[in-house]
C-alpha cells in the first residue's frame, strides 16, 4: 500500500524525508526553534525546496545554529557569510540573523526560554486544522499577524506574518498535514 503524503511534498526525496520526519512536529528546544527562524528567515520570497537543499551549508555557516555565537558576530564574520557561494547570501538577511539571535536571547532572558514565550501564543498545544488539500492552508492567520507583531516589538526581523506562519506549521504549532496525510494523525 503506498504511503498518502501532503501533496506539497511528494516526488522529492528531501521534501519527502523532510515531511515524513520533521514537519510539523512540535519542537519545544530553543536551539530547533531558534534554527527554524533562521532558516524561515532566508526562506522569504524563495521556495523553502531552495532553503532545505541549502540547509547543510548554512548549518555550518552559522555555527550549527548558536545563537549565542550569532549574537556576537562581528562584521568579518557578515563579510564571510556574503562570501559563501553554499548559503543564501543576502546581506538584510545575514544582518537580521545576526539581530534576531540577539532578540532570541533578550525574550528567553524574559520568559525563561523561548519556547515558552512562542508556545505561549498557543497555550502549549498545537492546533490541528483539517485541511483536505494542502493548497487550502492559509499564508497567514490573525495569529501569525499577532505573533509578527509582538516578535518585531522585540526587534526581530524578517518576521512577516507569512513567515510566522510557515514557521508555526515548521515547528508543529500549527498542523497543517493533510487530513488523509499518514502524518496527520501522528504529529
Amino acid at each position: 500500500m503506498e504511503t498518502k503524503r501532503c501533496g506539497w511534498c511528494e516526488g522529492d526525496s528531501l521534501y519527502e524525508a523532510y515531511h515524513d520526519q520533521e514537519w510539523g512536529v512540535p519542537v519545544f528546544d530553543d536551539n530547533t526553534l531558534f534554527e527554524f527562524l533562521v532558516l524561515e528567515t532566508f526562506q522569504a520570497g524563495l521556495s523553502w525546496i531552495t532553503v532545505l537543499r541549502k540547509r547543510d551549508n548554512f548549518r555550518t555557516a552559522f555555527d550549527n545554529f548558536d545563537f549565542k555565537k550569532i549574537a556576537n558576530y562581528k562584521p568579518s564574520k557578515i563579510d564571510a557569510l556574503l562570501q559563501n557561494a553554499g548559503i543564501i547570501r543576502n546581506k538584510l538577511k545575514i544582518n537580521a540573523v545576526v539581530t534576531n539571535a540577539q532578540a532570541f536571547i533578550k525574550t528567553q532572558e524574559e520568559f525563561g526560554s523561548f519556547s515558552k514565550y512562542i508556545w505561549g501564543f498557543v497555550d502549549g498545544k498545537p492546533i490541528k486544522n483539517a485541511l483536505k488539500n494542502y493548497k487550502d492552508a492559509p499564508a497567514n492567520t490573525p495569529l501569525s499577524d499577532t505573533i509578527s507583531t509582538d516578535l518585531k516589538k522585540r526587534g526581530f526581523k524578517f518576521v512577516g506574518s507569512t513567515v510566522i506562519y510557515a514557521h508555526m506549521q515548521a515547528t508543529g504549532m500549527v498542523n497543517d498535514h493533510e487530513i488523509n496525510c499518514f502524518r496527520y494523525e501522528q504529529v
